[in-house]
């Protein structure tokens, strides 16, 4: 994805004659950017008491619903998980690519109505965001328990025959059952100590049944092996298993049990299933819901400047600029050169110099309206 640079400067005789003293500077000669004009519609001004107020309560909302809409692409990847490649398909604004939306920017006029006022439209994004918000996180919240429960039991039954279920590697008959003096246990053994354990288990303990083991499974380092003896002897077969570096396992054959926990299993993945889908629909509608807002963001605050910075009547061109990445130095001093006259104190700054005593409250600060679009959305490449 991308960076956009939005800027506004005043309408010479006209506007058309700004855009093409922008173009001329900018991609004719030189090709430092690319250009679109960004149109912004006739919205109601007020008074400049409310624009002041609003220009800063614009810029908090600008970042609040950013916030939004990097919490919903960064969402929509998690849930992908293993597709992660098929992200930025589905991070779409109005149907198309971010890219498009942007260069192509309409006004939606249902949505954001321009005889409302534009605290008014502030407003309604201002809602419409934080309910965004609210939502995503109480979906989230819950796919997440369905996905973490789902996750426990299947390493549960996943890793070494130390710790793992049992459940889909014994029958029934590998067990004795229901016997007043008989038990039958299960034995963790290295692949390198078989031999020894074919040699030593009769004799482990008094009382093991000759001839009773068996290799029910094994793993990559280990087998699972069951031995049938008297219950009494119990503990001291335990004790000199251990002593032999063979482990044994705590397992008690319960069939209830096992199809309770197989039968759970199976309801969280279909629950995992079921949920997915529509909570991918949910994530695509209302990531268009948040980036148009953000845009539509952008656009009020460009308006509001303007009109700040370079007075009524209303008479600016809105423009957005893609940087070329290697050009961006020779292009802010081309744009500085070009609208220096409208504000002789803003001297370009870097704003990664770290100035004493000058703070560019994370804006920086240019003689033309200036804001940033950046589209990179997530935290990593896809």
């Amino acid at each position: 994805m991308t960076e956009f640079w939005l800027i506004s400067a005043p309408g010479e005789k006209t506007c058309q004659q700004t855009w093409d003293k922008l173009m001329m500077a900018t991609t004719r000669s030189n090709n430092l950017s690319v250009n679109n004009k960004f149109n912004i519609p006739d919205l109601k001004v007020g008074t400049l008491d409310v624009l002041v107020g609003l220009s800063d309560e614009l810029a908090k909302l600008d970042a609040f619903v950013e916030s939004v809409v990097k919490k919903v692409a960064q969402y929509m990847a998690d849930v992908l998980e293993d597709s992660r490649d098929k992200v930025q398909e589905n991070l779409l604004a109005n149907g198309v690519d971010l890219v498009t939306y942007i260069t192509r920017f309409q006004w939606d006029m249902a949505k954001y109505p321009i005889k409302q006022s534009l605290k008014n439209i502030s407003e309604i994004i201002s809602k419409q965001a934080s309910q965004i918000d609210c939502d995503l996180k109480a979906r989230a919240s819950a796919y997440n328990n369905l996905k973490g429960n789902l996750q426990n039991l299947e390493r549960k039954n996943a890793g070494s025959l130390l710790t793992r279920s049992l459940a889909d590697i014994v029958k029934k008959e590998d067990f004795v059952l229901d016997s007043e003096y008989l038990i039958t246990m299960l034995v963790v053994v290295p692949k390198t100590n078989y031999a020894d354990w074919q040699k030593t288990y009769e004799t482990l303990a008094e009382m093991v049944v000759p001839r009773s083991t068996k290799l029910l499974f094994e793993d990559n380092d280990s087998g699972l092996f069951s031995v049938t003896l008297f219950r009494k002897a119990i503990d001291d077969f335990r004790h000199q298993a251990r002593e032999n570096k063979f482990m044994v396992r705590d397992f008690q054959y319960n069939e209830v049990e096992m199809k309770a926990d197989k039968e759970e299993m199976t309801r969280l993945s279909t629950d995992k299933k079921k949920q997915f889908g529509p909570l991918v629909r949910w994530l695509k509608v209302n990531f268009s819901e948040a980036f148009i807002a953000w845009i539509h963001i952008k656009a009020l605050r460009v308006f509001v400047e303007s009109v700040l910075r370079y007075g009524l009547p209303v008479n600016f061109q809105a423009m957005l600029l893609q940087p070329h990445k290697k050009n961006m130095k020779k292009l802010r001093e081309v744009l500085y050169e070009l609208y220096k006259h409208l504000d002789s104190s803003a001297a370009i700054i870097d704003a990664s110099m770290d100035i004493p005593g000058l703070n560019l409250s994370q804006q920086e600060y240019y003689p033309y309206v200036y804001y940033k679009v950046d589209c990179n959305l997530l935290d990593f490449k896809v």
